[in-house]
């Protein structure tokens, strides 16, 4: 595969947008999962793909339209999801997490029926679901990029605030960190890697690349910022041996992707258990000297 990314321009494009995912997908993780929020990926994954459906049924219908990125719409759409998310949970002061079930439901229902309506399956559309390595254009490439940028630059210059919002909500009002403000920018963030994730992993798969690295991370480190460390490891090489792997043996990049975080995942469980038993047997021969 490395002739070949070194030889075909689509490749490159992958390659790269895969790299990036990699790290800013994990990232974001690490916040999301600690504030327990693992679901409101699948939840705006699912706003993704009526935004998508619904670009591909009015490129279908309006010729106008038949050049534009369903990127775009996929995008807007997600970022439309993360607000309204943020707008329930005010809402439902008590039930906070009935927001997430009440967008995904949402997301489904506008996602069949936009996908109906543009004579069902296309291979655009299976693409857009699992990834697909020669899907991704020059644009992808752009776009992926500088939602890069954006996580980034946000993550350096708000770290502290982040951290603190992240473990205690109430401290951090308390303290003067504008804590609604940041939430919100927060969630227009994850709605934008899960869009520009969508070429490369795919929109029913990309949360199992914000969460899964994450979670074998915290099986190993020992402070948040290990855990941040881990988890960008663990994702770029379920990004880095996925696409080798999709590239090979002709498969969805999305599928061996997730498969590849979730071997990781298991290995370091089972490493853990085996050293968890070894110490214990350790501990029962000094016991008996």
């Amino acid at each position: 595969m490395i002739e070949a990314v070194m030889t075909y321009d689509f490749l490159q494009y992958a390659f790269i947008s895969g790299l990036l995912i990699g790290l800013i997908a994990p990232l974001l993780g690490v916040f999301i999962v600690v504030r327990r929020l693992s679901l409101i990926a699948d939840a705006l994954s699912h706003v993704t793909l009526a935004g998508i459906a619904a670009s591909l049924y009015i490129s279908q219908t309006v010729a106008f339209f038949a050049s534009w990125n369903p990127l775009f719409l996929g995008m807007g759409a997600s970022i439309g999801g993360s607000l309204l998310i943020e707008r329930l949970r005010r809402l439902y002061k008590s039930y906070e997490e009935l927001a997430i079930p009440i967008i995904m439901s949402a997301g489904l229902g506008f996602g069949a029926i936009f996908i109906s309506l543009s004579n069902g399956f296309s291979t655009d559309l299976f693409a857009y679901l699992f990834g697909s390595i020669s899907a991704v254009s020059f644009q992808d490439l752009v776009i992926v990029i500088a939602v890069t940028i954006l996580v980034g630059l946000f993550i350096i210059l708000l770290y502290k605030e982040l951290f603190v919002l992240s473990f205690d909500e109430e401290h951090a009002k308390t303290a003067g960190i504008p804590a609604k403000f940041l939430h919100v920018v927060f969630m227009i963030l994850t709605a934008l890697v899960i869009a520009a994730s969508m070429r490369i992993v795919g929109i029913l798969l990309v949360s199992s690349l914000i969460t899964l690295p994450v979670a074998t991370s915290l099986r190993v480190a020992k402070s948040f910022k290990q855990t941040i460390l881990y988890a960008i490891l663990f994702g770029e090489s379920s990004v880095i041996i996925g696409m080798f792997s999709s590239f090979h043996l002709d498969l969805a990049p999305g599928g061996t992707i997730v498969v590849t975080s979730i071997l990781l995942l298991i290995i370091v469980l089972l490493l853990k258990k085996g050293k968890g038993m070894l110490l214990i047997a350790l501990a029962g021969g000094c016991r008996n000297e």
